[in-house]
């Protein structure tokens, strides 16, 4: 396994600075209880929590934070994947199973945030795997991560699938209290069938709209990155309009749309998956996605005008209105202006 190419970001080759850690510092772990059964952790100690975006990313914030790598949502589409090929880990079921855990980043990043060198930048959190994955649940790592960011009243914004983000409201109303929170829930769709088979280990849609649901009664606004919205599967008018109707009852601020992507490492796992549950519209995808890794953009664009048109007839804000309390910029790749390739620097 090669840790030390943890640095490398997709699309990069691998980074000849020094590595993130030391590989003999690797602990892997096993937990014999039903969730975690099949997966395993290998825990390092980082030696750098914040990461900064690549300039020509085109994204709304310069920096993340990322405490895992791998996640065990195992959505079938989930652009992260080609970072475990870096560590010479299967972008497949490997990205699903082989989860690493930077069990220092809350000491690491409340050390960052206090350094002299530190402008007090917005930080941007659920950007390349979920941070409220289940394996959050046992390794409790946001907890030091936002109250850190509290304390230095550093701005920052959190996108996720994950319905554990609720664990750490007072956190979170703490911190909207000293500085700009911007909190997104990711809803691609609200069709069960699709949602069992395309994003296996990710809470329920309808669960995930009631986190918008419980942040907004606590003072919180919430936007949903509506994504992916999956070509040929979940594009049908009804199916938009249903999903936005659900997303306007949950009382989000905004509503986002992002069409599916397929970048290299995800789409070869999306498309054995499509062969097998979707042998038909194969070669509609070779099509649609013969140019790279994105829809053209005439269909990424009647996407966002069908959903916008739902959005207001619903009553919901302008897309990326609404990201949160004393809101910053918007957590998600979804605020990109024009489609075309998009690196962050995963670490």
């Amino acid at each position: 396994m090669r840790w030390e190419n943890l640095t490398t970001g997709p699309g990069d080759r691998p980074d000849p600075a020094p590595a993130l850690f030391d590989a003999d510092s690797v602990t892997t772990r096993t937990f014999d209880s039903p969730e975690f059964r099949g997966v395993t952790f290998h825990e390092i100690h980082a030696r750098s929590i914040l990461n900064r975006v690549p300039g020509a990313s085109r994204l709304p914030f310069e920096w993340t934070v990322n405490p895992y790598r791998g996640c065990t949502h195992a959505c079938v589409y989930c652009f992260a994947r080609k970072s475990h090929s870096y560590l010479d880990l299967d972008t497949g079921l490997g990205f699903d199973s082989q989860i690493v855990v930077k069990v220092n980043a809350p000491e690491l990043l409340r050390r960052q945030l206090g350094s002299r060198r530190w402008q007090g930048e917005h930080v941007a959190m659920g950007t390349n795997v979920d941070c409220y994955q289940r394996a959050e649940g046992r390794y409790r790592l946001m907890p030091g991560i936002l109250a850190a960011l509290r304390d230095h009243a550093n701005p920052f914004s959190i996108l996720t699938k994950g319905t554990l983000i609720l664990r750490d409201l007072d956190l979170l109303r703490q911190a909207a209290e000293v500085t700009r929170v911007g909190v997104s829930v990711s809803v691609g769709f609200t069709d069960p069938a699709l949602w069992r088979t395309l994003e296996p280990g990710t809470p329920a849609p309808h669960r995930r709209l009631d986190v918008v649901r419980a942040l907004g009664s606590h003072g919180i606004g919430c936007g949903v990155l509506m994504a992916p919205v999956v070509p040929f599967l979940g594009d049908r008018p009804e199916q938009l309009r249903e999903t936005v109707r659900a997303v306007a009852e949950a009382g989000a601020t905004s509503v986002t749309p992002l069409v599916l992507h397929l970048r290299p490492g995800a789409r070869e796992w999306f498309m054995a998956w499509l062969a097998h549950h979707h042998p038909g519209l194969v070669g509609r995808y070779e099509r649609l996605y013969a140019e790279g890794s994105y829809a053209p953009k005439w269909y990424q664009r009647r996407i966002t005008r069908q959903v916008h048109e739902l959005a207001e007839e619903f009553g919901i804000g302008p897309s990326g209105a609404g990201t949160g309390h004393r809101a910053g910029p918007p957590p998600g790749p979804a605020a990109r202006p024009e489609p075309g390739p998009t690196q962050l620097t995963l670490l």
